[in-house]
């Protein structure tokens, strides 16, 4: 850490008289404070930070008369090692000397700790009271269930797997049970080969165990009334008068539904109870006006689906809900369980598949929900990126996902009227009914202004190929023009309308990479005069979208549209 840039720090903690989620001053003006180790901890635990010792908070975070460096370096490191130190599971850090109004301060930077060595905590107050994680400015103690979410995260859940000991076969819908093995034997008939009696079929399916007891997954995906057994297995629905859970007036909330049943039920019941309480907007479809959610349906769908499939059903948490709260300007979805087997915000929306509830994962892909709304989980990974696509398929905000250790929460904004503007915007570029990736596409590019293959990849995790395949099927259109290689600019303006390219744009889509033009065939081409088109072309060549064959003095000289880089 340089001079300038710690004094860029603590201008900051004086302005805001704090430390904050990423830094902690500590005095420490004769020894090292036993709270030092809470703040290694807590940041270990979370997501790393930087603790500064020798500033004093309560003194304008100045450096203490009698502050000794050398003595908190000599305590400090030994304090952090692996055997005889004062942490277990101690994180890996960097320290370094900072001169700081004429002394010099300690500044450590601490990492996070790997998710397999987690939780870091105070090895002589033990596990359970030793361990912290970082709260704003402060270091707060975890709870037993978060404790026990880091000491899991990359364990596969048992729960889904353990026998239900008041439950019998009589406890088990029969329906839902013949479509769930009717299903296996048409998709996975080897999962089912030999099985020749019902009995054998569940165990086979973990539905129960060899003698015919019921597990915990088979309950809840195919369970008269699960809740007979697990009262608090539901998805809570709320509706709140104002943008936080309480206010100091007025009621607590303005609807309430509770979502029992099997998983199934839940979650078509949890998707109307959200539905009914959304503004539906009427939008343009062909000829005709139709109504849609103001966040989409099939968006609601797959994030229900995934609170109850990918929730923590453990004994800690089989006392905790999923909770649906809609709030004036948002819907949140949260599940008990944090992200797990590796999982974080930063590689949610990769496609790979990690699932915490195997087993029960497993018998949800079978599971048709009412109304034949299709199936509840398909295994793949891709029910983020598909949540993402859907709501940008409207150019509305992308989810908002937030990951604590023992918990998750999906935030949906509510859109208003973007919905019905923007496909009246698309029914009036296009006659054609476009698909949910077309929409996706056109609306983005839209947005942006100018876009790339790449931008859009990383934004709408739609594959590649098949963005450029949509966009040259929007340039054939006129919607948007190829401006260089995987660059695309709309055309189309805020009202529809498709205007006269600009001349550049022109220029770019006749000009090829393989046979060169003059000036005369390109002016004779665009209708133009000579003068006119050699100046756009200059134009072209001078932002790198074009190259000339020879040396602006000779009469052969020719254009090539530049090739893409690979």
């Amino acid at each position: 850490m340089s001079p300038e840039e710690l004094t860029e720090v603590v201008e900051r903690l004086r302005i805001q008289h704090n430390d904050d989620e990423n830094i902690e001053a500590k005095k420490c003006e004769t020894k090292l404070s036993n709270d030092v180790w809470e703040s290694v901890s807590a940041f270990g635990n979370t997501s790393g930070g930087l603790i500064l010792l020798g500033l004093d908070q309560e003194n304008g975070f100045t450096i203490p008369p009698k502050f000794d460096i050398d003595k908190s370096i000599e305590q400090f490191v030994s304090g952090m090692q692996p055997r005889d130190g004062k942490l277990t599971n101690p994180p890996q850090y960097n320290l370094s000397r900072v001169d700081f109004e004429g002394r010099q301060v300690l500044a450590i930077r601490v990492a996070e700790v790997d998710l397999a060595q987690k939780p870091c905590f105070i090895t002589s107050r033990g596990v359970e009271n030793g361990s912290y994680k970082r709260v704003a400015d402060k270091d707060m103690k975890l709870s037993a269930t978060e404790i026990f979410a880091l000491q899991n995260a990359l364990v596969p859940s048992p729960a889904d797997k353990e026998i239900v000991l008041e439950a019998s076969v009589d406890d088990l819908n029969k329906e839902t049970i013949r479509k769930i093995i009717e299903n296996e034997k048409i998709n996975h008939p080897e999962a089912l080969r030999g099985a020749k009696t019902l009995q054998v079929q569940m165990a086979r399916l973990n539905i129960t165990d060899q003698n015919g007891k019921i597990r915990l997954g088979g309950l809840l995906a195919a369970g008269n009334y699960p809740q007979q057994f697990f009262p608090k297995l539901a998805v809570d629905v709320m509706v709140h008068p104002d943008i936080e859970k309480s206010t100091p007036t007025g009621p607590r909330y303005l609807d309430r539904t509770v979502c029992e049943g099997e998983l199934g039920e839940i979650i078509e019941d949890a998707v109307a109870a959200t539905a009914k309480n959304l503004r539906r907007i009427s939008v343009i479809e062909g000829a005709g006006r139709k109504d849609e959610l103001e966040i989409p349906e099939e968006v609601l769908r797959e994030a229900i689906a995934n609170a109850v499939i990918h929730r923590e059903y453990g004994p800690r948490h089989e006392g905790q809900s999923v909770t649906v709260d809609i709030y004036p300007d948002r819907v949140e979805i949260t599940n008990p369980g944090g992200l797990w087997g590796g999982k974080t915000l930063d590689n949610i929306a990769d496609g790979t598949s990690l699932c915490r509830n195997a087993a029960l994962m497993r018998l949800m892909s079978a599971v048709e929900l009412p109304g034949g709304t299709g199936r509840p989980a398909e295994g793949g990974g891709g029910g983020v990126p598909f949540m993402i696509r859907a709501m940008q398929s409207k150019t509305l905000t992308a989810p908002d996902f937030k990951a604590n250790i023992d918990s998750f929460k999906v935030r949906l904004g509510r859109s208003g009227t973007e919905i019905a503007v923007n496909r009246e915007w698309i029914s009036r570029v296009t006659k054609r009914k476009l698909s949910q990736h077309e929409q996706s596409l056109l609306l983005t590019m839209k947005k942006l202004g100018t876009s790339t293959v790449q931008e859009l990849h990383r934004t709408l995790m739609i594959d590649s190929d098949e963005i450029r395949e949509t966009a040259s099927r929007f340039e054939r259109e006129g919607i948007v023009s190829h401006v260089y290689a995987d660059t695309y600019k709309m055309l189309a303006d805020d009202t529809g309308q498709h205007p006269t390219p600009e001349v550049e744009d022109v220029l770019l889509s006749i000009l090829q990479t393989d046979k060169a033009l003059s000036i005369q065939e390109l002016a004779e081409m665009i209708g133009k005069t000579v003068p006119s088109t050699r100046y756009h072309v200059k134009k072209l060549v001078e932002a790198g979208f074009a190259v000339p064959t020879a040396s602006s003095t000779s009469r052969s000289r020719k254009y090539l549209r530049k090739q893409a880089s690979l």
